[in-house]
């Protein structure tokens, strides 16, 4: 075997929201054997996959319309209130996986929006247009939330008007700050400005831990989802830090060749990255090294 550190950096898997959802699918599916759940439990087609093997069917919207008589999960992402109508409506029973970090903010923007002058008041949310969570966030004000990704985004705004800003829990601290920063220059009256730093801390406290640990290694594979809005922010302050960078959402995508000359190699991964299968990615490389046949695409 070659000499070559391997470490898995024990900071990264699934935040506690994850697994919380996780933990509900796996009770139920242990219990009756099959679970509806309404869009990916996460954001990882290996541990969505695994979960399908157990018997929980991934739907989407459309097919949750004409579901009757169900039972089914809404994830950590969390849903906005027509869902929890149209459950009603269809006789679904809902096991509410929603993660309590999101379920505050949800009720903190409604609050706000209830509260304000929907003329004179504007909800903004920073947060990625479409994600799962955000469109939860926006159906908290009716659908009139606007949503800007970056300060490019910021012209939507009437600055003439009231703002209460609010952020997607999974939104990077510097990026925020940059939309508040913004804000300030360009509203006409500061008093009309109000901002709520609501992104999650035990997201956002494992971006000085990750860049620590890749700046320790050679070569690092950031296992995350494609999909994933947390894999996407920290993979790109990693890639600050460390050139030799490589995202990968599943074992098919491990090129043996870039292990060629190296003799440190770190494992991380996004809040919905599953240890197994950092797990997994550890030993495929082993398995390499000591000169056993690799085994890329294994799942769990």
């Amino acid at each position: 075997m070659r000499d070559m550190e391997v470490e898995i950096d024990s900071n990264s898997g699934f935040c506690f929201g994850v697994v919380k959802a996780i933990s509900k699918a796996e009770e139920e599916l242990s219990s009756v054997g099959s679970l509806y759940c309404l869009g990916d439990i996460v954001h990882n087609s290996m541990e969505v996959d695994r979960l399908a093997r157990k018997g929980l069917v991934t739907i989407d919207h459309s097919q949750f319309e004409s579901l009757r008589n169900a039972k089914v999960l809404l994830r950590a992402h969390g849903e906005p209130p027509s869902t929890y109508e149209k459950a009603k409506q269809n006789g679904i029973d809902i096991i509410d996986a929603t993660c309590p970090v999101v379920l505050n903010l949800q009720k903190n923007i409604k609050k706000a929006y209830d509260e304000g002058d929907s003329e004179n008041t504007q909800i903004v949310i920073y947060g990625k247009i479409g994600h799962a969570e955000v469109n939860g966030l926006v159906g908290q004000t009716e659908g009139r939330a606007i949503v800007v990704e970056s300060v490019n985004d910021l012209s939507k705004i009437d600055f003439t008007k009231k703002v209460k800003l609010f952020s997607q829990t999974t939104k990077s601290i510097d990026g925020f700050n940059q939309i508040v920063s913004e804000i300030k220059k360009k509203i006409s009256n500061s008093d009309d400005f109000e901002y709520n730093d609501t992104i999650c801390r035990q997201v956002a406290n494992r971006i000085p831990k990750i860049v620590n640990f890749v700046s320790r290694h050679e070569l690092v594979f950031f296992v995350s989802g494609r999909k994933s809005s947390n894999g996407k922010v920290l993979f790109d302050e990693c890639r600050k830090v460390n050139d030799h960078i490589y995202m990968i959402s599943d074992l098919d995508e491990l090129d043996f060749t870039l292990l060629d000359g190296v003799s440190s190699v770190g494992i991380c991964g996004a809040t919905s990255t599953p240890k197994w299968l950092m797990e997994e990615l550890k030993k495929e490389i082993e398995n390499y090294l000591n000169g056993s046949a690799p085994e890329a695409g294994t799942k769990k």
